[in-house]
């Protein structure tokens, strides 16, 4: 990396300004937090796209064929060599920008950098109380955001910024905090099946489906924030986790099987159109769809994994077959364990847990958490945030330095070094929000804690 004195400046300056505002409990207003998220990232967009020493090599060799395939009129996910795995939704955008004559190493990141800007809103929108403005300056300042949106041009940003959206749109209007399912709900059905048996349970759910007065505009409200959610899907796959959370801030079953309907369709009208948007003949649909789903079992990069392969990247379907089991049955237990918390909560909760358990991971991975983590902080938030910052910058900026064989030696160890912020981050996991905290169905308040969190869950 060429601007690596500037870069590394821009962001710990950034951090120590995010630490100081939680100390002094600074509230800066939601339109001075976007500034600051616009200056910084432009600024490392331009710095990260005169750079002549180095260039991601997807952002290269994957991502910049995908976008010259769509100008050409051909299929993204063919003739980029099964460089791009997922929907050409944003190879569209790209190719836009292309025709646009902006030159690819502006126009990839300028995909990134708006959608990671709009997210700096939508944190606080999604952090909601008193101090909702702070969460989007901290936000704005995010390490990892800048490097991934700004330098690497990783699509992360365009997934999260409609997944969030989708979470702001479902929750809607009023408390900006809902439990998951309640003990209440619990003992509801428990009570019904031990009166009636397991055949009341087809009545109850007749009965959650049968329209109300109210429905209207619930099921609006659904439908938009599942369509939110299908873009999310197909700027990557990985949003699927979000589901069970989004789902959950939903009022009732019936809002929720729209939202469930609404998400499934958008991916859905991007395949099917493949042949009028992307130039794809209709028999190569098939062929598009194993190569979206086909993923290169390549592990050693974070984690567990690299103690078994030396800290490099290797091919091992044991290692990753393994580690997708463990994925499954950790997120499971989290949505089993939070499945009473706020939908947010639960969200944080199957993030984290899948950045501890998988087998593989790229460092913008780390990203998926953050946009939640940072509006709803949790005891060890600031210290998992400013760890796998701290581990992604020293990949981003210190290792670019390097070439060949001297790049191996510090990835070995690079990648090694990452065991150590599992605990750190299973310790930021909302251990103490695994109940509703919303007045009325808790406790008297207790004091807030050291993330600024009370006994009602709020980050506020």
């Amino acid at each position: 990396m060429e601007h690596a004195v500037l870069t590394g400046v821009v962001l710990v300056t950034g951090v120590v300004l995010a630490l100081i505002a939680q100390w002094r409990d600074w509230r800066p207003s939601l339109l001075v937090a976007i500034l600051v998220g616009i200056a910084v990232r432009v600024l490392l967009l331009f710095t990260a796209a005169t750079d002549t020493q180095w260039q991601p090599v997807d952002y290269v060799n994957s991502f910049r064929p995908a976008g010259e395939a769509v100008l050409r009129g051909e299929d993204p996910v063919l003739a980029s060599n099964g460089g791009w795995h997922f929907l050409p939704t944003i190879p569209y955008v790209y190719g836009i920008l292309l025709w646009l004559g902006i030159p690819w190493d502006y126009a990839g990141r300028l995909v990134t950098v708006v959608a990671d800007i709009v997210l700096i809103p939508l944190v606080a929108k999604l952090a909601g109380g008193p101090k909702a403005s702070l969460r989007a300056f901290q936000y704005a300042l995010n390490p990892l955001a800048l490097l991934v949106a700004s330098i690497h041009g990783q699509v992360e940003p365009v997934a999260l910024v409609f997944g969030v959206a989708a979470f702001v749109v479902a929750r809607g209007p009023g408390s900006p905090h809902r439990v998951g399912i309640t003990d209440a709900a619990v003992g509801r059905v428990r009570q019904a099946v031990s009166e009636g048996g397991l055949r009341v349970l087809p009545r109850m759910v007749l009965q959650a489906l049968r329209p109300g007065p109210t429905d209207r505009a619930d099921l609006k409200r659904a439908a938009l924030a599942g369509v939110l959610m299908g873009l999310a899907l197909c700027a990557k796959s990985w949003p699927i986790w979000l589901i069970p959370g989004f789902l959950l801030l939903l009022p009732h079953l019936r809002s929720r099987i729209v939202a469930l309907f609404t998400t499934g369709a958008v991916p859905l009208f991007f395949l099917v159109t493949l042949p009028v948007f992307a130039g794809t003949a209709f028999d190569q649909i098939p062929e598009v769809i194993r190569t979206i789903q086909s993923i290169r079992p390549i592990v050693g990069e974070w984690g567990w994994t690299p103690h078994f392969t030396g800290g490099h990247w290797d091919l091992r379907p044991d290692l990753a077959t393994f580690g997708t089991y463990l994925i499954y049955a950790c997120v499971v237990a989290a949505i089993l364990v939070w499945r009473r918390a706020d939908p947010i909560d639960m969200t944080i909760a199957i993030l984290l847990v899948f950045m501890v358990v998988t087998p593989r991971l790229g460092a913008q991975y780390l990203l998926w958490f953050m946009p939640f983590l940072v509006a709803r902080p949790t005891r060890f938030a600031w210290p998992a945030i400013l760890g796998v910052s701290l581990w992604s910058a020293y990949g981003y900026i210190y290792m670019t330095q390097y070439r060949g064989e001297a790049w191996g030696v510090l990835h070995a160890d690079w990648s090694r070094a990452s065991i150590v912020l599992l605990p750190v981050l299973l310790l930021a996991m909302p251990w103490g929000r695994r109940k509703p905290q919303v007045p009325g169905l808790t406790g008297p308040a207790t004091p807030a804690g050291p993330g600024g969190l009370t006994s009602a869950g709020r980050t506020g």
